[in-house]
């Protein structure tokens, strides 16, 4: 098993990267507060040129709306303007695809699980009705609890034998969306070697990396808790690596925390 790098800070690598691909719940913000570290360590990014020239951060998040509408979100949770410089999502990315029966989550993301809707999508799998999710994300951190996302829906719906069709990470469609926004930003085309991902999720973030060829920074304590923290208090490769191997992919680099 090949073990993740560990980062003591973005500055380390940054000049190692033109485009910062950067996951947003979990990383920078859990949906209650945004993380003031993590958001300077973006807009520092975007501030410092690189050795090729100015630098950008796009956000990319398994939002099932589209960007426009999230980013009230992100200004009410305090998240800077200059932490970055564009923006795709999830729903952004489902509007291409969007047909049939679609899913953002469930309609009480406090109280319900997936098991909850097995009667309400026994027609539609009857049906041979193809979902399209708006939001891979199985779970997703809120505050210190972890809720229900569109992702367990669609879970569910597979193995109820219904198909199912995802445009967000870790899939194709949401990073084609990126790399058209960043190569507009570079005025120029990317040259995907000098791109690095960011995010928390090992099956979305990571394993969306990994399928794009792209370097990953794994956020470890996002919705994995203290699960690659070391008794000292601080990263523990092998922890991280397990966590990544388990869904048989693998990161470049790992941290705790997003820091500049």
């Amino acid at each position: 098993m090949t073990l993740p790098h560990p980062l003591p800070s973005l500055a380390a690598v940054a000049d190692d990267y033109d485009i910062l691909l950067c996951d947003v719940w979990g990383v920078i913000h859990n949906g209650r507060e945004s993380w003031p570290d993590a958001c300077e360590a973006l807009a520092r990014f975007n501030r410092e040129p690189g050795p090729n020239g100015p630098r950008h951060g796009v956000l990319i998040s398994n939002s099932p709306r589209p960007a426009a509408d999230v980013v009230a979100q992100l200004d009410g949770l305090g998240v800077p303007r200059e932490s970055w410089h564009a923006f795709v999502t999830s729903g952004d990315a489902t509007r291409m695809e969007l047909a049939f029966i679609s899913v953002t989550g469930p309609d009480d993301d406090t109280t319900e699980t997936p098991e909850d809707y097995r009667d309400r999508l026994t027609p539609a799998v009857a049906r041979d009705l193809e979902m399209i999710c708006a939001n891979p994300d199985r779970v997703v951190q809120r505050g210190n609890d972890l809720i229900y996302c569109g992702g367990a829906l669609a879970e569910l719906y597979e193995s109820m034998g219904g198909r199912v069709t995802m445009a967000g990470k870790p899939f194709g469609p949401i990073y084609a969306l990126a790399m058209i926004e960043a190569e507009r930003l570079l005025g120029a085309p990317a040259n995907r070697a000098r791109v690095l991902c960011i995010g928390d999720g090992v099956i979305t973030e990571v394993r969306g990396a990994n399928q794009q060829a792209l370097d990953c920074l794994f956020i470890a304590q996002g919705i994995h808790g203290d699960a690659a923290r070391g008794d000292d208090g601080r990263l523990d490769p092998a922890r991280a690596g397990a966590l990544l191997k388990a869904e048989t992919t693998f990161a470049r680099y790992a941290a705790l925390d997003l820091v500049w």
